[in-house]
């Protein structure tokens, strides 16, 4: 055999591998999530950034959190429908979270809205949907900051697990979230 198809094999073998090391982890779920933080130091409003890749949790108008982030591989622009790969921008609410996540534990970012519903319907396109904060996929977390060398997601905010275990305790359902290109 020769040394080309030898190593054609060992790729495709490893691609496999990773694939269905990937498929299996999504399934395991993301282990049981923190408890929530004491009201007195939960978030009242998250405000991302895409420009500058930042998260900021505020309470009180005060910055208490600022983290890094990771978007959806297409960042420019608005979400206007389904797998552009866009971080929606605008303001919405989580509205859910979801403790068994394919991700380290998601919240979910109330898109679309009304107006995104009326603008993809105008379009002829589904708007798209299930837009969450979440930390790295199901085990990967290894991985830490290395997830922000690029934009991964298909439209998400992504941050660490630790981070994620954080946000989680201190961010209620129905905090306010605002998305924006810059400010």
């Amino acid at each position: 055999m020769s040394r080309l198809i030898r190593i054609s094999l060992l790729i495709a073998t490893l691609a496999v591998g990773v694939v269905g090391y990937t498929k299996v982890m999504a399934r395991v779920g993301s282990g049981t999530p923190p408890d929530a933080a004491p009201i007195s130091q939960q978030a009242d409003e998250i405000r991302v950034v895409k420009s500058t890749r930042e998260m900021h949790l505020f309470r009180d108008g005060k910055t208490i959190r600022q983290y890094p982030i990771s978007l959806g591989a297409a960042p420019k622009g608005h979400k206007s429908r389904e797998g552009d790969e866009r971080t929606p921008e605008g303001t919405y609410e989580i509205d859910w979270r979801n403790a068994n996540s394919i991700a380290h534990l998601s919240l979910h970012i109330s898109y679309p809205n009304a107006e995104d519903i009326a603008r993809a319907k105008s379009a002829g396109v589904a708007p798209g949907g299930n837009i969450m904060i979440h930390g790295i996929a199901n085990g990967w977390g290894l991985l830490g900051r290395l997830h922000l060398g690029w934009d991964w997601t298909n439209g998400c905010i992504a941050i660490t697990n630790e981070e994620m275990r954080e946000v989680w305790s201190l961010v209620p359902n129905g905090t306010p979230i605002t998305i924006v290109d810059s400010i």
